[in-house]
């Protein structure tokens, strides 16, 4: 009787065990991704403002509030405002500036 106890609460351990791991997601919640919707468009905003008319293709990610800036800008100077001005947006965790500066036409 108490073996049959012990193996009906070992099951039961189990069942529990596997509803809280499948319970655990590694989605974003709908909240983190507006909020990561808002960063992106809030940042694309601040990229095409009149003083960055000269970045053309950028990309923006945003993940957990950490924005991902890739593309081709003019130089280096460019790269770094795009970096500085993508810090100030709220809810800006982390910038990781993957942008590349254009190489020169070849003559």
């Amino acid at each position: 009787m108490v073996k049959r106890f012990h193996g009906i609460l070992g099951v039961a351990a189990v069942v529990v065990l596997v509803a809280f791991v499948a319970g655990c997601s590694t989605t974003k919640s709908p909240g983190r991704q507006v909020d990561d919707a808002s960063i992106k468009a809030a940042v694309k905003a601040k990229l095409t403002a009149d003083r960055f008319s000269n970045i053309v293709n950028v990309e923006v990610n945003v993940t957990n509030g950490v924005v991902t800036l890739a593309g081709e800008v003019p130089n280096a100077q460019v790269k770094a405002d795009a970096e500085r001005e993508t810090r100030t947006v709220d809810g800006v965790r982390g910038v990781n500036n993957n942008l590349q500066v254009k190489s020169p036409p070849s003559p």
